[in-house]
């Protein structure tokens, strides 16, 4: 979508704002508290985005950070968030009897079941992601022992130099559905050349590829390129890192009141994406308001 009004032209990427998984985790959760089943927790944030939890948790949803506290739920409904969780926690919730509702993504859903698949064929998974995304840390919950994370080459060396992977070993590779689409395929296709027995599923979600060479795209032909999200939000950050890639001036923002263009550089053209755990109403505030935010650099 463009809009060539006024002197600075203005791109929104079509692909912007909230993905499938993510408007599927809000609709239910949105249909929970129109119930009015007091009291609704949620196991870690619902979506990485803070206005929203925010928003949440002022309408009575309230967020439990740790396995203590879930152990401390005695009445009311769990929502398991998008991100997904590992098996040890729908086994803990049964054991309980504690009322949960599910709103994993259903894409995040098909890497626990090739994980497990894998673990059942005597495969070795690696999953190629951020150690530390709940996404990730997860899909590790449905794997074994042997279950490994990387973030690249040099970690995967790392795991050969340490001796725990053994030549000649069967390996399934699977991918946070927000990785990096092509240092995905890069990785792959180096370990594919080593001495393994690989299977690989690329699990990145369909919306993030899209997402992320749409963000490319505009920001290869504007001077200016603003992308919206959470600072925990893992798509947003590698759709800063695409476009910081091909434009210098890309600011990383979470609201309207975060952009401050700097002065001292010429704006005739600015793009805007957004992750995929941005609302509608935080992108089409920051369009509206671009342009008056960089007149001063015109």
């Amino acid at each position: 979508m463009e809009d060539k009004k006024e002197d600075i032209r203005v791109v929104v990427a079509k692909s912007a704002g909230f993905c499938f998984g993510v408007k599927r985790a809000m609709d239910i959760v949105e249909g929970q508290l129109a119930k009015g089943e007091a009291p609704i927790y949620t196991w870690g944030p619902i979506i990485h985005n803070e206005e929203v939890v925010a928003n949440l948790e002022r309408r009575g949803v309230k967020v439990l950070e740790s396995e203590e506290e879930l152990l401390g739920v005695r009445s009311g409904t769990v929502i398991l968030r998008s991100h997904g969780v590992p098996k040890r926690i729908y086994d803990l919730l049964d054991a309980r009897g504690i009322r949960y509702v599910d709103v994993t993504c259903p894409f995040v859903k098909k890497i626990h079941q090739i994980v497990q698949q894998a673990d059942a064929d005597g495969r070795r998974v690696i999953i190629v992601g951020s150690p530390d995304h709940p996404e990730v840390q997860g899909i590790v919950g449905w794997g074994d022992e042997r279950t490994r994370v990387i973030g690249n080459l040099g970690d995967f060396l790392a795991l050969e130099a340490s001796g725990d992977l053994i030549p000649g070993e069967k390996i399934t590779i699977v991918s946070q559905t927000t990785f990096n689409h092509k240092k995905f395929e890069e990785l792959v296709e180096k370990i594919g050349k080593m001495n393994y027995s690989v299977i690989c599923v690329n699990t990145i979600c369909n919306a993030t590829q899209e997402r992320q060479d749409e963000a490319e795209q505009i920001a290869s032909g504007v001077d200016a390129m603003i992308v919206i999200g959470g600072k925990n939000s893992s798509n947003t950050r590698k759709l800063v890192e695409i476009c910081r890639s091909k434009c210098k001036s890309t600011y990383y923002i979470q609201t309207l009141k975060d952009l401050k263009p700097e002065k001292t550089i010429t704006v005739r053209s600015v793009g805007i994406t957004a992750g995929a755990s941005t609302p509608n109403q935080i992108i089409e505030e920051v369009s509206f308001n671009v342009r008056r935010k960089f007149q001063g650099s015109v």
